[in-house]
């Protein structure tokens, strides 16, 4: 139900009082919480809106400074939102380009296949540990528990079997 002109003249009375009161604090939290204080004037500014046309409206507040907050609170959330949704088309308009490059990962893993091919040539030791390390993903504690061999042992066949491989890889 709309307000008589006197409820008017009184409800826009209390909602002056609270925005001499309450402002400067809003003011400073809506800042903080979007770390831009325009953004956040412009925000209390909405909070102080919306409640005066919650009140026209009829509605009743019983604490402004918790509704005046509460409002307040919501179109923080609100800003959140907005500015992730827009933060892409943002960085589109200032020329970023999202797409990515594979190139690199597909070197990657045709350089990996090829020195999968060069493992068979290999002593058998250290064709096995550099299989179970590279190819099974075993940590050298488990390849030491599969070979009954201790870590160490283990450690300086990969390393020598890397560098026979190196050299393998090189002279092709």
């Amino acid at each position: 139900m709309p307000l008589t002109p006197k409820q008017t003249k009184k409800q826009a009375a209390i909602l002056t009082r609270a925005h001499e009161t309450y402002e400067r604090g809003m003011n400073s939290y809506a800042s903080y919480k979007v770390s831009d204080r325009t953004v956040g004037e412009d925000l209390v500014q909405d909070s102080f809106i919306k409640t005066w046309a919650y009140l026209v409206k009829g509605g009743n507040v019983t604490q402004m400074k918790s509704f005046l907050y509460h409002v307040l609170n919501h179109l923080v959330i609100d800003e959140y939102r907005r500015h992730k949704s827009s933060s892409l088309d943002i960085l589109i308009e200032k020329g970023f380009d999202p797409s990515f490059d594979d190139t690199e990962r597909i070197f990657n893993i045709s350089d990996g296949k090829t020195i999968m091919l060069f493992i068979k040539h290999l002593p058998a030791k250290y064709e096995k540990v550099i299989r179970m390390r590279y190819s099974q993903d075993l940590s050298i504690k488990e390849i030491s528990i599969l070979t009954e061999q201790t870590r160490n042992t283990v450690s300086v066949q990969l390393h020598r079997g890397i560098e026979k491989l190196q050299k393998i890889y090189n002279s092709r």
